[in-house]
């Protein structure tokens, strides 16, 4: 497997804590090949796994938004988000105008102390933009297994 791919592996399994992944839609990336020296092909665009603000950075450069804004934005919305972080459910709909265009996602250690979902293990939060404007977020416990 690629180090890229290897990266992107760790992180769902919640092992890369320090780091934050950007996956983009193809329909919105100039060329997805052009990312591949960095990132993971997935079916619809690309994954990126980066050292934290270098993973803030990318995010930034590719949709013009700060990171940090956007997650407090998407987490006024409960959503889906794909557990491989590529994709999701919008809570507006379904259709042709409903997929997912980026997600910002960052693993966070187990956290016995801080109890609920953090005591039960790593847990993955992602933050989504729908292609019709919506934005959401979930946040679930990381498989190790995957």
């Amino acid at each position: 497997m690629s180090g890229a791919g290897a990266l992107y592996d760790s992180f769902l399994a919640g092992d890369r804590p320090d780091d934050i992944l950007v996956y983009l839609h193809e329909e919105g990336v100039g060329s997805v090949e052009d990312l591949l020296d960095i990132g993971t092909r997935v079916e619809d665009g690309v994954v990126l796994v980066l050292p934290g603000e270098d993973g803030k950075a990318a995010f930034e450069s590719a949709t013009g938004l700060d990171a940090m804004d956007f997650a407090g934005m998407a987490m006024e919305t409960d959503g889906d988000v794909d557990d491989d972080c590529t994709g999701g459910t919008c809570p507006d709909g379904d259709g042709d105008d409903h997929y997912v265009k980026f997600v910002f996602a960052f693993a966070e250690a187990q956290n016995e102390a801080v109890g609920g979902l953090y005591a039960e293990g790593d847990v993955i939060h992602g933050y989504a933009a729908c292609a019709c404007g919506t934005t959401y977020s979930d946040k679930w416990v990381a498989d190790p297994d995957d």
